[in-house]
């Protein structure tokens, strides 16, 4: 099974950088990325030769201590942030109440989050976490995602929002919140989970005052890679660090026995930098220095489109649960069955990796720099086939496991 298009792809032979099992059509990169294929050469020379060899000397000898920041930069041109403003560290839930303490201290006379229904769960939970932690009469409101815009007035502190959500794979237009958000003097905070590495994102160019993601997604860094925060140049002097620790001093090894922030975004690292984890993300990265994010992101419009044409002409059982504009939605496409959760097994039991979102969310990503369309062909023949036949209705595949 082929397709026309994959003859004239740019970034076709991207997929040979990346470790794929055999059969396998893999469509969870949103929510794990694939192994590049070099990344365990890089991690075995840090194990055995920088740490190995080397010992405590890696810390110079290899820069491990800059590795947060060079890893930032990294990051820093996927999503559209300026030089210096991007920090990779701890995970996304830390990143999240280390900007909703800073936003909020730049904001001190106001006291509502806003937010939203389809925000990642962990998001809304390190807002309650530390609403509940201050004490100080916050309150985190919480709309439908249709109603954020009308949401936004000069009573709001800090407007939190995933760019892309979790779920449908809705996306919002980042600059036009961001500019309603300034106007009624307000905070632009945005999760990039489902974004970065998937298509262009544009930080400073769309006004955007804080941000945190991932890096074991589209940036393929491997489970439980570190994530990052960015913190827009304009904050960096008044910059209010939660957690302050030693790794955000400003001079860490002069033992001072006060603290004394960093210089800009450097005052968010709290402790020691996870070199192994940092070393297989900084290696991953690599696959993008020579993609442009503009062809990025016309293959992944391509490859929904052509996915949401065939399941809908084929697949008449499923409902569309995102948006059908491509210029409203990130790089996955998601249907409700009411048996989301038996269907999705018998689709990785074939071969074909998607995940499942309660209540009865099939959720398909895509990541244009290891599919092809041909893939998306023999995605749909197969999903049709289980449809058709009632496949998915057997007893083992509807047994929850832990991970969904």
């Amino acid at each position: 099974m082929s397709h026309p298009l994959d003859l004239t792809d740019p970034l076709a032979a991207k997929k040979q950088a990346f470790s794929i099992p055999e059969g396998t059509i893999y469509l969870d990169g949103n929510s794990l990325g694939v192994l590049p294929r070099h990344v365990p050469e890089r991690i075995q020379a840090v194990v055995t030769r920088e740490w190995g060899e080397s010992l405590i000397r890696g810390w110079n000898d290899h820069g491990w201590m800059d590795l947060p920041a060079r890893v930032g930069n990294r990051i820093a041109r996927l999503v559209g942030a300026e030089p210096d403003s991007v920090i990779a560290a701890d995970s996304t839930s830390l990143n999240v109440f280390k900007v909703l303490v800073a936003a909020l201290a730049l904001r001190p006379d106001r006291k509502v989050i806003l937010s939203d229904s389809g925000n990642f769960p962990t998001d809304l939970y390190m807002a309650q976490g530390l609403r509940d932690l201050l004490d100080r009469g916050h309150e985190l409101r919480v709309v439908d995602p249709a109603e954020v815009e009308a949401a936004i007035g000069e009573d709001i502190a800090v407007v939190m929002l995933t760019h892309v959500d979790y779920r449908t794979g809705r996306r919002y237009d980042m600059k036009a919140i961001a500019e309603k958000t300034h106007a009624v003097g307000a905070i632009s905070f945005w999760d990039l989970a489902h974004s970065a590495g998937a298509f262009q994102v544009h930080l400073a160019a769309d006004g955007a005052d804080f941000a945190v993601g991932c890096g074991y997604k589209y940036l393929n860094g491997g489970p439980g890679a570190p994530a990052f925060l960015y913190a827009a140049p304009r904050h960096h002097g008044t910059l209010a660090a939660p957690l302050t620790g030693w790794m955000g001093h400003d001079a860490p090894f002069a033992f001072d026995l006060d603290y004394r922030p960093a210089r800009g975004v450097d005052r968010m690292r709290v402790g020691t930098p996870p070199i192994l984890g940092l070393s297989a993300l900084d290696a991953a990265l690599d696959v993008f220095d020579d993609v442009d994010m503009e062809q990025l992101r016309a293959k992944s419009v391509s490859l929904c489109e052509l996915f949401l044409s065939e399941v809908e002409a084929r697949c008449p059982q499923l409902e569309l649960a995102g948006p059908r504009n491509p210029d409203e939605r990130g790089s996955q496409i998601s249907f409700r069955f009411e048996q989301g959760y038996a269907l999705m097994q018998a689709l990785i039991a074939r071969g074909v990796i998607g995940d499942f979102r309660a209540p009865d969310i099939v959720r398909f990503g895509f990541t244009p720099l290891y599919l092809s369309h041909a893939d998306v062909l023999r995605a749909v023949a197969i999903l049709e086939e289980i449809l058709r036949d009632r496949l998915w209705d057997r007893e083992e595949y509807k047994r929850r496991q832990k991970v969904t």
